[in-house]
């Protein structure tokens, strides 16, 4: 039976994207359809523009340790509006990079939202649309906190439809959305309370890096209230009123939900081709990537695995050469360097000392250190720790954490060589870089503790 395409990718963002363009560059008849915006979250109200405003907020922060390297820089009020449609600018530039990649391979794109009517037919607008294999990489969206009131409130997309900076600003939550919110906003000029059920921020990373992360958030003027969440929010005229526990009252101009996101499966008619989903919506998937319905597959945040855009790229990438390249392949979930772009900003990969103890006695090796910059400028709290995770028996590198300036970068390349499986002493016999922070890696020679056994 001839179908309209040899597959459809139901998102346009960056996994479908990369999914749509390599598949049809191997000769598949592809269609793909996007909703709101093509690039995703990503590019659109996450990773591109976030960081951009990252970007922003650490030249207030120069411009205020400027004075001790001999420099006189007058910082005046931030042009919110001036960033805003530089941000605006780039983000439409990407829109359309990602328009014409998928023209170029000869992808055919729909603006409309898709449905399914059944396993292998789709509403696509007002069209029905049939293929062989179709591929679900509709993303995530943000939740609300379910208090009364929680419609007062917003959400991270909401960020980057400003018109102007919040001088007052309440954050919900203590991942890594809300502490990037938390710091650009601070840096820009605002004042920003974090409130957050647990006792230390970013649940699931390393135990050093949430302890010591703290000190470091609450030096840039952040005020940080663990342990604490709201109970209700409500108005007074134009500024929200948070209500916290006690009867206690925090009044702002903006309060921000960043409290979790979800796989974006509601109202896909996914019952209709039986695709089966679990608990919190995410659509369950094998090795390969592969529904439950043997030619529906599924990649990125929908699934909730590993919510990064690299990731969902990568997956994309992959499932396209082994559908119709020719070169059946996966991609490990293991291993996978990220960020968050926190004041100071994070770099990791690999396992946490906690994972890496529960498999067994491990090695580990950690430095905290004032990096020079600081040493000149006297800025409190900005301290860099350092951590090694390292295997007692075979001395591989099982992972690696940093809180300090450049981590990301530093971060993507100690993530090469714990992928490669790089011992310690591969680290010990590398020279290091002088004077840099990132040099403080190879020359760990002590060992702090021994974790597991």
């Amino acid at each position: 039976m001839s179908r309209d395409f040899d597959l459809f990718v139901i998102g346009g963002g960056s996994g479908g994207v990369r999914l749509a363009r390599i598949s049809a560059g191997h000769g598949a008849r592809v269609g793909v359809a996007e909703e709101r915006f093509w690039g995703g979250t990503c590019v659109n109200v996450g990773c591109v523009p976030k960081k951009i405003m990252v970007n922003a907020a650490e030249y207030g922060a120069w411009a205020d340790e400027a004075a001790a390297f001999g420099w006189t820089i007058e910082k005046g009020a931030h042009d919110w509006a001036k960033l805003a449609a530089a941000r605006d600018a780039e983000v439409s530039r990407l829109n359309g990079i990602y328009a014409r990649l998928l023209g170029g391979a000869g992808v055919t794109s729909f603006d409309a939202r898709a449905t399914f009517i059944d396993d292998h037919t789709l509403q696509v607008g007002d069209k029905t649309i049939t293929a062989d294999r179709i591929v679900i990489a509709t993303g995530g969206r943000a939740t609300r906190l379910t208090i009364p009131g929680a419609e007062h409130g917003l959400i991270s997309d909401d960020l980057f439809t400003l018109k102007a900076l919040p001088k007052r600003v309440a954050v919900f939550g203590a991942g890594y959305i809300a502490l990037e919110f938390a710091c650009l906003l601070q840096g820009l000029g605002a004042q920003v309370d974090v409130f957050y059920r647990a006792s230390l921020p970013l649940t699931g990373f390393d135990q050093d890096i949430r302890e010591v992360l703290p000190e470091a958030l609450t030096a840039n003027g952040l005020r940080l209230h663990p342990g604490v969440t709201p109970t209700a929010l409500s108005k007074n005229g134009e500024a929200t009123v948070v209500h916290l526990p006690g009867d206690a009252t925090l009044e702002v101009d903006a309060a921000f939900f960043c409290t979790g996101r979800v796989a974006n499966t509601r109202d896909l008619g996914l019952e209709k081709a039986g695709v089966e989903v679990n608990e919190k919506g995410a659509v369950i998937i094998d090795d390969d990537h592969a529904t439950n319905i043997k030619h529906i597959y599924a990649l990125g945040d929908v699934i909730d695995r590993m919510n990064l855009t690299p990731m969902a790229t990568a997956a994309g990438h992959a499932l396209a050469d082994t559908l119709f390249g020719n070169n059946p392949r996966k991609v490990s979930y293991e291993n996978v360097p990220t960020a968050v772009f926190t004041s100071p900003p994070i770099g990791t990969v690999g396992l946490t000392e906690a994972e890496a103890a529960a498999r067994g006695p491990c090695d580990i090796y950690v430095a905290r250190f004032t990096p020079m910059r600081h040493t000149i400028s006297k800025k409190e709290g900005r301290k860099t720790l350092m951590k090694l995770v390292v295997d007692q028996k075979t001395q591989k590198i099982l992972g690696a954490h940093m809180l300090g300036e450049d981590s990301a970068e530093i971060m993507q390349g100690i993530g090469i060589a714990v992928v490669m499986g790089a011992t310690k002493q591969d680290f010990d016999r590398t020279i290091g870089i002088h004077p840099t922070a990132a040099e403080e890696f190879v020359t760990l020679r002590t060992r702090t503790r021994v974790a597991g056994g």
